[in-house]
């Protein structure tokens, strides 16, 4: 995807100077095997409005966040971009700053160090920060590896280096079309082909949500590539062969995924329905935000219906083999979409050491509302 800036006019020299001067500050974090497309266009001034973008669709080639941090710099040197002057400036206030404020952390807050590595036949945006033995953190639906940003620095001041992707179909990374790319094994693939390539021959492995059945089907289909094994909110996967009715009665978002109508129902009334369905998470407006890029919010919920169509309970189907890796497991009281028991069951299926933790009062995204917890029990288990 080449530049895709919103202006209704030349850049002018009021904004374009100020921007190259903060490119050249993050310039040594830009992919330089990647074209330099943003400092190119912005040296030429040529940046144009693109009629059919919206702002969080704003990407370059090596970008990754270098036009997100840029325009909140830009900010905090000039002071806040006045809209009431004509043309360029009030265009970036508008079209550039609002939305990449949805779309990014402010500054200081947002992961650095990323870059791109070869999954599956898809290409992966990675966080890779910190020296010592590699942790990799899988983040689940609708998430990035954004949700791992109370963590990282928390694993790299202990001396560990941290390889948080964004899966495929979710933040920055490939949206393949169609459903069945979306199948577990091809996640489990994207994992094993990003460690080759980044030269690791094993890590310890922390998921969340989809992330852990990622984990746990790596775990147990991999055993030499994973040191330990870290889930959080979802047990084994065969613990999921015949849930419980009051699991079924959670998993009510599963089955209304499997219909195409279900893009519509969430983002109608301005996400109001998906609003609901997060549950007042304070990272709401980032998950809007990400799944209003083209084909996002597709491509997530195609990890629902490769995975998680009601057919699979028909018939019988091979068990996962059980996790070897000594195993943490945490659960969270507050969670309204998975139970307790497949998480705390799941010590059936581990045949390495196993601990179980439950943190009560935190939500579904435990990491993001009890981070100090999380973080504590990560690093006793991984440091």
């Amino acid at each position: 995807m080449g530049v895709a800036v919103i202006l209704e006019a030349e850049l002018d020299v009021v904004l374009r100077e100020p921007l190259l001067r903060l490119l050249e500050r993050v310039d040594s974090e830009r992919d330089v095997s990647q074209p330099d497309r943003l400092g190119g266009a912005l040296r030429r001034g040529d940046l144009r409005l693109e009629q059919g973008h919206a702002g969080a669709e704003l990407a370059h080639e090596d970008g990754l966040g270098v036009l997100g941090r840029l325009v909140p710099l830009l900010e905090a040197e000039h002071g806040s971009i006045p809209r009431d002057r004509p043309g360029a400036v009030g265009d970036v206030q508008r079209h550039v700053v609002e939305p990449l404020q949805h779309v990014h952390d402010p500054i200081g807050t947002r992961l650095r160090g990323v870059t791109w590595v070869s999954g599956d036949g898809v290409r992966l945006a990675l966080v890779d920060e910190g020296e010592g033995l590699p942790v990799v953190l899988l983040h689940g639906f609708p998430d990035s590896s954004q949700g791992w940003r109370h963590q990282v620095p928390a694993l790299t001041a202990a001396g560990l280096r941290v390889l948080a992707p964004d899966l495929r179909g979710f933040g920055e990374s490939d949206k393949p079309e169609g459903v069945e790319p979306y199948g577990l094994r091809h996640s489990v693939a994207d994992v094993v082909a990003m460690l080759d390539e980044l030269g690791v021959a094993s890590a310890h492995v922390v998921g969340h949500d989809w992330g852990a059945a990622v984990a746990w089907t790596l775990a147990a289909y991999a055993p030499e590539r994973v040191e330990r094994l870290a889930v959080l909110s979802v047990g084994h996967p065969n613990m999921y062969r015949r849930p419980s009715l009051e699991q079924r009665r959670r998993f009510w978002y599963q089955l209304l995924f499997q219909f195409d109508v279900a893009e519509e129902l969430l983002t109608q009334n301005d996400w109001e329905l998906f609003r609901e369905f997060v549950d007042g998470e304070a990272d709401a407006e980032r998950f809007v935000a990400d799944l209003s890029r083209p084909g996002a919010l597709t491509a997530g919920l195609n990890w629902y219906r490769a995975n998680s169509n009601p057919r699979r309970h028909l018939g019988t189907r091979p068990d996962v083999p059980a996790v070897a890796a000594p195993t943490l497991a945490l659960w969270s009281s507050g969670d309204r979409y998975l139970t307790e028991e497949p998480v705390l069951e799941s010590v059936r299926h581990v045949t390495g050491p196993w601990r179980y933790e439950r943190i009560d009062g935190a939500g579904h995204w435990m990491q993001l509302d009890s981070p100090e917890r999380v973080n504590e029990l990560l690093l006793d288990f991984l440091a």
